[in-house]
């Protein structure tokens, strides 16, 4: 059996998919799963079942980072890292990120069927707060693990509850007592749906994403004046939602004429939120990406300068905060390669591209080799219920991932991706 012919099992692949979205179904067909919630706790705790079932150890840091470990011939060498998220955004998909740790756990479940052991330990790893809609930022668990993020600051994290990170990462049982660093890593691979339109237009299986986009994110905060919807004025009020309207469609314009930048206000909380009230404060948020971070930072300059220039002209007062900031990370082009070659072998159309989309990879990138692997969304839909990736393109991305494991995890020593 040559390397390019091992292959997953699909319909356990599809179990495996079809099993863990139970674990915050919503009724139509999308997963409410979200970070340290006690749905996030159930899937953690099944997918230990599968992985030790499947012979794996298990390791919990104390961000709550799993670590499915499959021992390799040499534990000695540097091992090879996959894996994404299980965490969801509210009302969200039921392949985003969980389809990286089921596609490795697959994997795993594939090599023990072939009676294959790998020279160097594989891990599979569910990172922790991926998607932050609960706690901000996210990639929380990823970003404390590469030193980037204080673990304390992020444990005083709080949702709109009131809730911590810290309180909830104890109440759930997934906050370790000590760290597990597996570091040097020789390879790490994430597997992930596209998020986009661009394979399904294109008609390619594989995505070859060159690296992740820069990310920029504001919280915005509007103060006017509250006052009653009737006797006030229109040329007498100090209006936050008007204000707010002013601002998002310059923000929305900005981006439209930039060289490939993306900008999106996401959430907005105007207050007292009552039809016959002037609000008198507003919070939003803005999302800014992009692959050209000189581009980037100039749509960033452009877009404070809007938000102050609306608030002066409406009356209000405004604070913008810079809440996150990452830059951009070019993929090893040794891996990069070697999941296109793998494609090829396996005879999936390929084509290279960039992430639009964030990922842990980010984090990870910046310390050691890595690559990622995408496979297509269904009229380019995430983020959302009816988010949807065939069980065919699941399965081939799958089996991507599975040989590009065989290959940097049969690595002899001394092989390095520079």
């Amino acid at each position: 059996m040559t390397m390019a012919t091992l292959k997953t099992d699909p319909a356990r692949l599809e179990r495996f998919l079809t099993e863990i979205a139970a674990f915050g179904a919503t009724k139509r067909g999308g997963v409410t799963r979200l970070a340290l919630s006690d749905e996030d706790r159930d899937a953690r705790n099944q997918l230990r079942e599968w992985f030790e079932a499947a012979g794996c150890e298990t390791k919990i840091d104390r961000m709550g980072n799993m670590f499915f470990v499959r021992p390799g011939r040499n534990r000695g060498l540097p091992p090879v890292l996959t894996g994404s998220h299980c965490d969801s955004q509210p009302q969200g998909g039921r392949f985003d990120g969980i389809l990286g740790i089921i596609g490795g756990l697959e994997a795993v479940c594939a090599l023990n069927d072939a009676g294959v052991t790998l020279e160097r330990d594989l891990i599979v790893v569910n990172w922790t707060n991926e998607e932050g809609s609960r706690f901000t930022p996210g990639t929380t668990g990823s970003g404390v693990f590469a030193g980037k993020l204080d673990r304390e600051a992020m444990y005083a994290l709080t949702d709109r509850e009131g809730l911590t990170f810290g309180g909830e990462l104890e109440r759930i049982g997934y906050k370790g007592e000590t760290d597990f660093d597996p570091r040097p890593l020789h390879a790490n691979f994430e597997y992930h749906i596209e998020q986009g339109p661009v394979l399904e237009r294109r008609e390619k299986t594989i995505g070859v994403p060159k690296g992740i986009v820069c990310l920029r994110w504001y919280d915005v905060e509007i103060t006017g004046v509250p006052n009653h919807a009737g006797p006030t004025p229109m040329n007498e009020r100090k209006d936050a939602v008007y204000a707010f309207a002013r601002m998002a469609s310059e923000i929305f314009e900005i981006g439209l004429a930039s060289d490939n930048v993306v900008a999106t206000v996401g959430e907005v909380h105007p207050s007292p939120n009552s039809r016959n009230v002037i609000a008198g404060n507003l919070h939003f948020t803005i999302d800014v990406r992009g692959w050209d971070e000189t581009e980037t930072d100039r749509v960033c300059a452009d877009i404070e300068k809007a938000v102050r220039t609306h608030a002066e002209v409406s009356g209000t007062d405004v604070d913008i905060k810079r809440t996150w900031e990452v830059e951009r990370a070019p993929f090893n082009a040794g891996l990069v390669s070697m999941i296109r070659e793998t494609a090829l072998e396996l005879g999936l159309p390929a084509l290279d591209m960039v992430s639009g989309a964030s990922h842990d990879t980010v984090y990870i990138n910046q310390f050691a080799p890595s690559a990622m692997i995408f496979v297509p969304s269904i009229g380019g839909r995430s983020h959302a219920e009816v988010e949807e990736t065939s069980w065919a393109d699941c399965a081939a991305g799958a089996d991507v991932l599975l040989n590009c494991i065989v290959k940097t995890c049969n690595d002899p020593e001394g092989v390095e991706y520079a």
